[in-house]
């Protein structure tokens, strides 16, 4: 683990207001491509080495610590091994959001999406049911693009889904206000209302595809809303294929995965001595 004044000096200037005060800041961690590398077969996804136990370190040191995935919450929580104090929010929040027979009724729904899918996918073009989202994935043959985009505008006329553009893929999911946006300002408004004098000041989001611009969002209305000011980092993990507007709207950039679980590591030793924080110089 790096020294904390060597990591609070190597903190962007942006995110040392959190190390500098941990227990009142918040992090909201996308998984694919931000604790995992983007890999060819989606099943294969891992965190990078060393990850659930980095988080863990977080999550002892910040108020809020978030992983949230389009992925089921079960195999963030497989692959995660549920680190203590994390909060895990699997499919944007759709698992949190539906419950009872109106979640048996979408599961039906995207279940007869995924049939219809598989049966008549080209070859190459990888269909991934999540439960409650379906993704098309056309990384493998990028020919077949035009397939895809057409089959998810058939479903979203047919039956209504949304239809979420991603990294070489497209996913359908219910027509629902449920996003990485909505989670975020519920967990913060949930543990704002639980500290009562004690509301979160600071929160930053880390995330590379466009499912994560709600998130972004949600923190700069977070930022701008009525009441005790609040400061807001919007981090962009980047590669080749990432879509130009996520970089766009963040405050900051990390290259691949990689990257950002680097700056994670050293917020993390920042953050466990926030005197060495405050105290590193501009740059």
């Amino acid at each position: 683990m790096p020294s904390s004044g060597d990591a609070a000096a190597r903190l962007p200037a942006l995110l040392r207001p959190l190390a500098a005060e941990p227990e009142r800041s918040a992090l909201f961690l996308d998984f694919d491509g931000t604790l995992s590398a983007v890999v060819v077969d989606p099943t294969g996804a891992r965190p990078l080495p060393g990850v659930p136990d980095l988080l863990a370190e977080l999550a002892a040191a910040f108020a809020l610590v978030v992983v949230i995935s389009g992925r089921p919450t079960a195999f963030l929580a497989d692959v995660l091994g549920a680190p203590p104090g994390v909060t895990l929010v699997g499919l944007y929040g759709l698992e949190r959001a539906l419950q009872g027979p109106v979640h048996d009724t979408w599961a039906a729904v995207i279940d007869e999406v995924v049939a219809e899918a598989e049966a008549t996918a080209p070859e190459g073009v990888y269909v991934e049911p999540k439960g409650l989202t379906v993704t098309l994935h056309f990384r493998r043959a990028p020919e077949h693009k035009g397939w895809v985009e057409a089959f998810a505008a058939r479903q979203h006329a047919s039956r209504g889904l949304q239809v979420h553009p991603g990294r070489l893929g497209r996913e359908l999911r219910p027509a629902l206000v449920v996003d990485k946006g909505t989670v975020v300002r519920s967990l913060v408004a949930e543990h704002d209302e639980q500290q009562g004098t004690a509301p979160l000041r600071a929160l930053a989001a880390f995330g590379d595809d466009m499912g994560d611009l709600p998130a972004f969002a949600a923190l700069e209305a977070l930022r701008a809303a009525e009441g005790p000011p609040r400061l807001v980092v919007r981090v962009a993990v980047v590669d080749k294929e990432s879509p130009p507007a996520v970089a766009a709207a963040a405050d900051l950039s990390v290259p691949r995965a990689t990257g950002a679980v680097a700056l994670l590591r050293d917020l993390a030793a920042a953050a466990a001595d926030p005197d060495a924080a405050s105290a590193a110089p501009a740059t």
